[in-house]
């Protein structure tokens, strides 16, 4: 019989190879046609150009169904085979030996994981608290936030409900006063955004949350708010849940006190994934929610009890395939496929389009507006006319489509959508 000893190093072993390595070397045996079969087991090397052929071998790498064009992944994103391989790895482990399968799994979650996170941000480990996704993070920030009532937050009429509810229930509960501050759609100037945020600050104001990138796809001077922030004395709180993983981010760089993330979007990792970013530096004013004993050297930020170990572990098979790719070739990517989808849209009749030019658009994100075509309806037509997951986007006035496309999406999927909205009438 195999000691436990030697039987956990065994499990071990299994568990880093299928959640630190296994995007690199694929799944065997999970597609039904035999050539994407033999891509998905190939070693993963990345593109050579943004077209469609190069990045078959990505494609294969997915469990999508060939006959779905999933164009909604701002929603929710798929995780490629590896992702899934190591969840299923690490439900297994702790199922067949729950001690140590657990303890090989935290050990993943605390030597892989986190460390892993933390170089792809440019922080430091102990910054980083894993949440299940972006909205507990914002909910943690918000009432973390060291405040008293009648002190001011500002944040932006952009923001996801996820970043605005934390703020009213602090409104509602504790006399905290919120302002929000109008920021056109779609996005006006850089310089605009920062005046209109900037004027609005008055001395009773102590924070400003705002969205790193707008559920339309715009993208917030960041690095420039915080800068405001800063010289203002203010703490600058981040919602990153539509940024992350559509471009590179080094949240050292951008000068934030708090970012929250959700990793199960454009980052490809399992649902119910995401972490909280502090500042080191900003300990002393966004605090724990649940523990009496905390301390700016041991912040216990994240949730306490029992995680979904496999899931978290499993982060690390993401982290994995985005690095083997490069993400500055993701966000190429997710540009060549938007940019295409742009000038498709340029051609057709009664079509606004909303997203903003150039670097104030998120690389996967188009939103845009077909006359008499309510987005709502859109949703359930576009998927009968041609099997294509998309979003509406009902909000700052608009009744706009939005399509987020990924890696793994191709001009082919965007023509046809493209055939089938020319066809969609009200």
């Amino acid at each position: 019989m195999t000691s436990s000893k030697t039987g956990s190093l065994t499990r071990r072993e299994l568990l880093r190879r299928s959640a630190a390595g296994a995007a690199l070397l694929g799944v065997s045996g999970c597609a039904a046609d035999p050539d994407v079969a033999e891509i998905s087991s190939s070693r993963l090397r990345p593109p050579e150009s943004l077209d469609d052929g190069d990045w078959a071998s990505i494609r294969a790498r997915f469990l999508l169904d060939p006959g779905i064009a999933y164009m909604n992944n701002a929603s929710l994103g798929v995780p490629p085979r590896p992702v899934v391989e190591a969840v299923a790895a690490g439900y297994r482990a702790i199922s067949e030996e729950p001690l140590h399968g657990k303890h090989d799994l935290q050990a993943q979650i605390a030597e892989v994981v986190e460390p892993g996170l933390a170089r792809f941000f440019g922080v430091t480990a102990d910054e980083l608290s894993l949440t299940r996704n972006a909205s507990e993070a914002l909910h943690l920030q918000t009432i973390g936030l060291q405040l008293e009532s009648g002190d001011e937050v500002l944040i932006t009429t952009q923001e996801h409900p996820a970043g605005r509810r934390p703020w009213l229930f602090r409104a509602a509960r504790e006399g905290v006063r919120v302002n929000e501050v109008f920021i056109p759609s779609p996005l006006p100037d850089p310089a605009e955004v920062l005046s209109r945020m900037a004027d609005a600050i008055t001395p009773r104001t102590r924070a400003i949350a705002f969205c790193h990138v707008t559920r339309g796809g715009h993208i917030y001077p960041v690095k420039e708010l915080c800068a405001l922030a800063r010289d203002r004395g203010l703490v600058s709180l981040v919602d990153g849940a539509q940024a992350v993983g559509q471009f590179p981010i080094d949240l050292s760089t951008l000068g934030c006190d708090a970012y929250s993330v959700s990793l199960h979007k454009w980052m490809l990792a399992p649902a119910g994934t995401g972490f909280l970013f502090v500042r080191e530096s900003a300990r002393d004013r966004i605090r724990t929610a649940f523990a009496y004993d905390a301390s700016p050297d041991a912040p216990l930020l994240a949730p306490p009890g029992t995680m979904p170990f496999p899931v978290l572990a499993a982060i690390s098979a993401a982290l994995d395939f985005v690095n083997a790719i490069g993400i500055e070739r993701v966000e190429a990517r997710c540009r060549f496929l938007s940019d295409h989808l742009k000038r498709r849209l340029a051609e057709m009749r009664d079509i606004t389009l909303l997203s903003s030019a150039g670097s104030q658009s998120a690389p996967g994100s188009t939103i845009f507006e077909k006359r008499g075509l309510d987005a709502m309806a859109a949703v359930p037509m576009m998927e009968m006319l041609a099997a294509t997951h998309i979003d509406e986007h009902q909000r700052d006035s608009h009744d706009a489509i939005r399509v987020s496309t990924h890696i793994y999406n191709t001009t082919a999927e965007i023509d046809r959508f493209i055939d089938a909205l020319g066809r969609a009438s009200a």
